[in-house]
């Protein structure tokens, strides 16, 4: 469901996210790094807070997460990222051997939450969507729209099974609209 009972969207559309990605640049340092990591993978809060140097792919250029959902094992996913991104971390010392089995960001989840909505209100983005949830959604919808099969869009977000990921598949996006704009065009011819 990719809205909430009121039918307000739970997802930052394309133009959120790029907003969003940009008030992340602008940011800089740590609080910079750790918001567009959200905005480039679709992590969960819980997964970026406990990343540490270690699980950099520097020659995949990959982030690896460890997926907290999957209680029974530990269970991995590399996400790509892209290039410019790792020279961001690397500008921060990420691969530096005392950071390698440290959190990169060691805050609270309270703290982190703080500044994920920090930087939606720098991007000019409000309501229930402007969140590290709608952060992953907006990933998973932008992947979607953009013609990633689903099976990636899967494994890229962590979800146990295909059905969670079908909702980004259900969300409005440019080919719908453009099919609607043929519609109207004959209706007004």
């Amino acid at each position: 469901m990719l809205r909430d009972k009121f039918g307000y969207r739970k997802y930052l559309t394309p133009a959120e996210r790029s907003r969003f990605l940009a008030a992340a640049e602008r940011r800089g340092g740590d609080v910079g790094a750790f918001c567009a990591l959200l905005g480039y993978t679709g992590c969960r809060i819980s997964e970026a807070l406990e990343l540490t140097g270690a699980q950099i792919d520097w020659a995949d250029q990959a982030i690896v997460f460890r997926s907290l959902k999957k209680r029974r094992e530990d269970h991995y996913r590399g996400v790509p990222v892209p290039e410019g991104f790792l020279a961001r971390l690397a500008s921060l010392d990420c691969a530096a051997s005392a950071r390698l089995h440290r959190r990169l960001w060691p805050w609270s989840r309270t703290t982190a939450w703080t500044r994920i909505k920090e930087t939606m209100v720098e991007a000019e983005i409000v309501g229930r969507h402007a969140s590290p949830k709608g952060l992953r959604h907006g990933f998973g919808v932008a992947a979607t729209q953009r013609g990633v099969p689903l099976n990636i869009v899967q494994r890229w977000l962590g979800h146990a099974n295909i059905e969670m990921t079908a909702i980004y598949a259900d969300a409005i996006g440019e080919e719908e609209r453009a099919l609607a704009a043929r519609l109207w065009e004959r209706d007004a011819a």
